[in-house]
């Protein structure tokens, strides 16, 4: 598929890729975001990366879309190296009782046990392809096959911060109490949002996730430290 540009609104401007969720669209994506904020272009004011497209808001005051169009096209076929290194995380999640309000449930829609609806979540590093919905939200995929379910038919009016969900073939971490469609399968003690830090988010969009389990008792402990600032989440480098 050609690359597109789309117009959204008149301080906007979309470059869309693809039209699926696919980690070499994403690349692509993070890539020429990387190129438009090292470039400094002129006008423009913010940069948002998406599954497969980056929206480029710009003010009409300082640039047209048209010469944005321009400057990003001699972008599109370089390298993508990153200026800013990527991160993995280790997130400790506890998948029991009032923690994973869901999995019971979600063990008997998919036919497999709640052990191995855990297991099967704990298998895999996840890719954020972007962050969205609300501040310091995490889309991040791919769910392995069997674990990919529609979104429940009754969304809840509040979900628990700290929430560990899935749909399709997606997982999330709600950083805020919020309504939300997804299916709650675990809880991380993690706080995801604050204004104090520099960035406030605590992952950024093509950071890699693997989670790791933890009991109550633990989850409890590390609640009681993060709430009161004595926990953050470290990360590491991840290899590019």
């Amino acid at each position: 598929m050609p690359v597109r540009f789309l117009h959204s609104g008149d301080s906007a401007l979309v470059v869309e890729f693809g039209d699926a969720i696919d980690r070499a669209l994403n690349d692509r994506v993070l890539a020429l975001d990387a190129h438009v904020r090292e470039a400094q272009l002129a006008g423009v004011v913010e940069t948002v990366p998406t599954y497969r497209s980056l929206m480029i808001h710009y003010s009409p005051l300082a640039t047209t879309a048209a010469d944005l169009i321009r400057a990003v096209e001699t972008f599109l076929d370089r390298p993508g190296a990153e200026t800013a290194a990527k991160h993995t995380w280790r997130v400790p999640v506890c998948y029991e009782g009032r923690y994973a309000p869901d999995l019971d449930d979600v063990a008997k829609r998919l036919g497999l046990t709640a052990e191995r609806i855990v297991a099967l979540h704990l298998s895999v590093p996840y890719r954020i392809y972007m962050m969205g919905f609300m501040p310091g939200f995490p889309y991040m995929g791919d769910l392995v096959p069997a674990l990919v379910l529609p979104r429940r038919e009754n969304p809840r009016v509040r979900v628990p911060p700290g929430s560990v969900a899935i749909a399709l073939n997606q997982t999330a971490i709600y950083p805020w109490e919020s309504p939300g469609g997804w299916h709650l399968i675990g809880t991380t003690p993690v706080r995801m949002f604050d204004l104090a830090w520099d960035p406030p988010t605590l992952f950024a969009t093509g950071d890699t996730v693997v989670f790791e389990r933890v009991d109550a008792a633990a989850f409890d402990d590390l609640r009681a430290a993060s709430d009161s600032g004595r926990f953050r989440l470290a990360p590491q480098e991840s290899p590019r």
